[in-house]
């Protein structure tokens, strides 16, 4: 089978596109990470996930693949939690970031090449900014702030079609010192004592949001010599605009040439139908959502649904994405006895087909659940047959690879959730069972039985002793 073209929904463009990078066989990503003054959410693992995801197709398709994720570790939200919690910076922002790192280790979430933070690129910050004022397309108010001047970009709003000017609010509000409502800030100047700010060539200030994210692709990722500065800029839906918006303005005014190629963005996750925000009081923690539930589990969850569509979060819809992981476990428990030195290229070629037309996640889940009821139905024939169960392992170890799912011991998988007390009982109940069982008293034993399934415990008698499994029900 010959693989197909990869395709992605360009957000600018509002339709599908062949993928061409901007150099053969290098690709250069990258993907707007969090702002570090809490702990992380569903939404950044759903963004974390979805590009994750692209990362591991295009490795898959034999890219080299240079990966960048950011951190904004300066900004208004950082500095308002330093002075409320009366702990410096540099500690809340360490701290966030260990935990975000954590929380994505537990989604099994390849670390990306490149992690830079705001406060380590400054220089980067400052050159662009002064490369606007020489060429007029920034400019100094009366109180020393700086702010890109949009009116100079003649492409501004072409990004996300936003042009109505009521609708362009900057992201720090108004201020009557600005030209044209749609400027936003590149440098704000902090004077007091008590403000927490850096020092720089235009005065003692913190950099706008958006100024961040450009400096930093220029200084770690940016072709000098292309139409574009990278090839694919991804990030959550809430992000087009206005950040997207203006990176892309103040990086196409400071470099004459167009940021990137693509731009590709997930889509919300909602809870109780509602955009999950801080604000609202509604938004999820990762950490608080892996105290129930397993990270693979999670993250088969939010692979399971297509990344452009809205995700509302639901307790039911996980339960069922466990029941649909647990059977690539029940086949991995048949066949892990043997090596996976046999290749099944036309499952491979499928499934990466499929993926390859805009991470089309459906159809390839779909195929999944076809290869494990394929090579189910092959061992219930034959359940020594050791090509199949080599080509079966061969595909969970690829499926591993390409959606991060499947790389646990089997017995491990169906104990997670267990606490190790409730395992010693299992354990006495089911020596309890096969004593009863030697006497004959059947009826002793299927009432264990019975009292372990009604605690979610399924005992199954192999000819290597009894196994047990812990399913939750839905």
């Amino acid at each position: 089978m010959v693989l197909n073209n990869i395709k992605f929904y360009d957000s600018v463009k509002r339709k599908k596109l062949e993928f061409i990078p901007i150099k053969p066989n290098i690709v250069k990503i990258y993907l707007c990470g969090p702002t570090v003054y809490d702990n992380s959410h569903l939404g950044h693992a759903r963004s974390a996930i979805t590009f994750d995801l692209l990362y591991r197709v295009l490795l898959q398709n034999n890219y080299e693949v240079i990966f960048a994720r950011n951190f904004t570790d300066i900004d208004d939200k950082i500095v308002k939690k330093s002075k409320e919690e009366n702990i410096g910076i540099n500690e809340i922002t360490s701290t966030y970031i260990t935990s975000y790192l954590n929380d994505m280790n537990a989604l099994n979430i390849l670390k990306p090449m490149l992690e830079p933070r705001a406060t380590q690129n400054l220089d980067a910050i400052f050159d662009m900014i002064k490369i606007l004022l020489k060429d007029g397309k920034a400019y100094i108010t009366p109180n020393n702030d700086i702010y890109m001047r949009v009116s100079k970009d003649s492409k501004y709003g072409e990004l996300s079609n936003r042009t109505n000017l009521e609708s362009q609010v900057s992201r720090i509000g108004e201020n009557e010192q600005k030209e044209d409502i749609r400027d936003f800030a590149l440098w704000k100047i902090f004077n007091k004592d008590d403000d927490i700010a850096y020092d720089s060539p235009f005065g003692r200030g913190r950099p706008g949001w958006h100024i961040e994210c450009s400096a930093m692709i220029e200084k770690h990722l940016a072709y000098k010599d292309t139409e574009f500065s990278i090839d694919i800029h991804a990030g959550g839906a809430d992000l087009f605009f206005p950040h997207h918006e203006n990176e892309a303005s103040q990086s196409r005014c400071a470099n004459n040439r167009e940021l990137a190629k693509y731009w590709i963005h997930n889509g919300f996750v909602t809870i109780n139908g509602e955009k999950m925000s801080k604000s609202l009081g509604n938004s999820f923690f990762v950490k608080d959502a892996l105290k129930i539930y397993d990270g693979e589990v999670l993250r088969y969850y939010l692979l399971s649904l297509h990344y452009r569509s809205p995700l509302n979060f639901s307790h039911e819809d996980v339960l069922s994405s466990k029941k649909r992981l647990d059977r690539l476990y029940r086949l991995k428990k048949r066949v892990i006895d043997v090596e996976s030195n046999i290749i099944d290229k036309d499952f491979r070629d499928t499934f990466l087909n499929a993926l390859n037309d805009d991470l089309n996640i459906s159809i390839a889940l779909s195929c999944l659940d076809t290869m494990i009821s394929h090579y189910n139905e092959l061992l219930d024939k034959n359940p020594k047959d050791t090509q199949n169960k080599q080509k079966a392992l061969s595909n969970i170890i690829f499926i591993n690879k390409i959606l991060g799912i499947g790389e646990k011991n089997p017995i491990d998988y169906f104990h997670i959730g267990v606490s190790d007390e409730m395992k010693k009982y299992i354990e006495e109940k089911i020596k309890d069972r096969n004593e009863a069982k030697s006497k004959k008293d059947y009826t002793l034993s299927d009432s264990i039985r019975d009292e372990l399934k009604s605690k979610n415990i399924h005992l199954m008698d192999t000819k290597d002793g009894v196994i047990w499994e812990y399913i939750a029900e839905i």
